[in-house]
């Protein structure tokens, strides 16, 4: 089993990644948490703690995490600490810029997917 542990639904996923992340198993969408910016050391300790107790339960063969930064930081130390391979999608930007008359400036970002890279050492 792969679990998708981001914001990002695997039914939005390209053919590729998908079938990436099949190469671990079923695919299982587990929404990331919204984080606070003014939650404090301890409840973000807490919190990572819960996320990662409830997906070593369901026994992940590997788990994508991404998200706010220090909280996926807590949550993957946790699970590479149990065995559990924790990776991030890796992906090529393309991007387009445009600035108008006014100073102000869009960017269009497109993202490819390039593969999965573990964060612990196998």
């Amino acid at each position: 089993m792969f679990i998708n542990f981001t914001n990002h639904p695997s039914t939005q996923w390209s053919a590729e990644q998908k079938a990436a992340a099949q190469v671990y198993g079923k695919v299982i969408d587990l929404a990331f948490p919204a984080i606070d910016p003014a939650t404090n050391e301890a409840v973000l300790d807490s919190l990572a703690t819960v996320y990662a107790d409830h997906i070593l339960h369901l026994s992940p063969d590997a788990v994508l995490c991404q998200g706010e930064c220090t909280f996926v930081y807590r949550v993957v130390q946790r699970l590479e600490a149990a065995g559990i391979p924790t990776l991030a999608a890796c992906s090529r930007r393309k991007s387009q810029e445009t600035t108008y008359p006014d100073g102000s400036t869009l960017k269009r970002s497109i993202f490819a997917f390039a593969g999965f890279r573990r964060y612990g050492s196998p």
